[in-house]
């Protein structure tokens, strides 16, 4: 990460923090009420071959202690009213303004993956997270409605993880690597407003 993308990333993170406080605050006092309790959802992610972090988000879904993997339709049913909200608008991912802010992740890079699929992936991986790893990114904008249809059929975990893996990563990390040889910070911003502005035309 350069110098000039990370104090990109901190002003745009604590201006965004301000200002979305009572949004954050509305959404947990909406988890809180409808679903309950935890109201944020933490998992492992990588942003390097052997370097973890805890990625912060909304809770969306009921909890499952054999959870495990991406979400494929074999989770829909897990999905909370409040949780599909969230999602439609990517409301859940807000409280990563946090890992921005502490530099675990950035603003655009590639979605940081798990350990698992570092550990089982470690030649596409080693070079994807060449990159820091980021809330939004050009495999998210280009891939994200197929992996959604790719994965939306599968009946149970293994068939999620075998469709994601087979046919999910090798097409997104090349797009990673797209952005990779493009990434200058007039790119980035651009691809944050294809993030807000669907129709906004990356080319």
């Amino acid at each position: 990460m350069t110098p000039a993308k990370r104090v990109f990333d901190i002003i745009v993170s604590l201006v965004l923090i301000v200002l979305l406080l009572p949004v954050v605050v509305a959404l947990a006092l909406a988890i809180l009420l409808l679903d309950g309790r935890p109201v944020l959802y933490l998992s492992e992610r990588m942003r390097s071959m052997d370097e973890g972090f805890t990625l912060w988000k909304f809770r969306t879904m009921r909890a499952d202690a054999d959870d495990r993997g991406v979400s494929g339709g074999d989770k829909s049913s897990r999905i909370t009213r409040t949780g599909r909200f969230m999602r439609r608008y990517r409301l859940d991912e807000i409280p990563q303004l946090w890992n921005i802010l502490t530099g675990d992740i950035s603003f655009v890079g590639p979605r940081p993956p798990l350990r698992r699929y570092t550990e089982t992936h470690p030649e596409i991986y080693a070079r994807v997270l060449r990159s820091r790893p980021g809330v939004t990114g050009l495999a998210t904008l280009v891939f994200h409605r197929t992996e959604e249809r790719l994965l939306a059929p599968c009946a149970s975990k293994d068939e999620t993880e075998e469709i994601y893996c087979r046919r999910c990563i090798p097409r997104k990390a090349a797009l990673d690597l797209v952005y990779q040889r493009r990434r200058t910070l007039c790119y980035d911003a651009r691809i944050m407003l294809a993030t807000v502005l669907r129709r906004l035309s990356l080319h």
